[in-house]
């Protein structure tokens, strides 16, 4: 099964080096030819245009930041679309909204091709290792034939339903992850303001009825006032961009999700986009 991948960038490459040491033929792009270097002295090809990237292709990955990068390449006489094989599977890896998803199956469908969303969970050391976790969208028998591929780049793969599934799963995942946040945050908040140990009460946090890495690790910054970056909060402000996407033109709200992703961009907008997400707390004990 030969794989061809879009955006060889700071996860596109490890995700696509995963690809190469699960046995597959691999052809690369990225519009900066200087990133996928390394890849073809491992064993990629680099066939030069998308076209050529997508013509040679039965499994084609996009990991690219952002939409707009995507439709670039697409359309045209060098495009992916000029070049796609029908009966081949399109997979967009990156964090996107459900209306996109649902937007590339119909571009894709006029051409025959299957399209899954399948963004990931985990950072650049997870990609290396080959352990991240995929959430997929799309029909049953694409994902079946994706399969292998997939479990190359992430040791659990996760079909979470039909089209624009895998950007709802992304989604929620992220809701709870910074509903997370936000709770430890006011937590200690109100350890402080009555007087408690945080240290302590942050013990019983991190051993009760709700223990997480995330809660774990991001109380302890907290506690400690250590906002440098682990993950900073800018990782966020595309998932507060999804949301959005996702809840126009219906009467749904999510008080919770909304009201964290809030406090998210609040952070965001004031400059300290680049702290860690661990610094919700500083909205409540500057």
């Amino acid at each position: 099964m030969q794989v061809g991948f879009f955006g060889t960038g700071i996860m596109g490459t490890p995700m696509a080096r995963s690809v190469l040491r699960g046995g597959f033929p691999l052809a690369v792009w990225n519009r900066t030819a200087s990133k996928y270097a390394q890849l073809v002295t491992e064993g990629a090809t680099a066939p030069g245009t998308p076209r050529d990237v997508a013509a040679s292709s039965d499994v084609l990955i996009s990991m690219l930041v952002e939409p707009a990068h995507l439709d670039a390449i697409l359309h045209g006489a060098d495009g992916i679309l000029a070049g796609v094989r029908a009966g081949s599977i399109f997979v967009d890896m990156s964090t996107r909204p459900p209306s996109e998803a649902r937007r590339l199956a119909e571009i894709f469908a006029k051409h025959s091709v299957a399209v899954l969303d399948a963004p990931v969970r985990g950072g650049v050391g997870m990609a290396a290792d080959g352990t991240l976790m995929i959430m997929v969208g799309g029909e049953k028998a694409a994902v079946a034939r994706a399969l292998p591929v997939l479990e190359a780049i992430g040791k659990t793969v996760i079909h979470a339903g039909p089209t624009g599934s895998g950007c709802v799963a992304k989604l929620a995942h992220q809701l709870v992850a910074v509903a997370t946040v936000e709770a430890a945050a006011e937590a200690l908040a109100l350890a402080k303001d009555f007087g408690a140990d945080q240290a302590a009460v942050r013990e019983v946090l991190v051993n009760g009825a709700t223990p997480s890495p995330l809660l774990k690790a991001t109380s302890e910054k907290m506690v400690k006032r250590d906002f440098k970056p682990g993950q900073p909060l800018w990782v966020y402000m595309k998932d507060v961009v999804n949301m959005d996407d996702a809840l126009a033109g219906t009467q749904r709200t999510y008080p919770v999700a909304q009201a964290a992703f809030e406090r998210v961009r609040t952070l965001n907008e004031t400059g300290r986009a680049e702290l860690d997400q661990s610094a919700l707390y500083t909205l409540l004990d500057p």
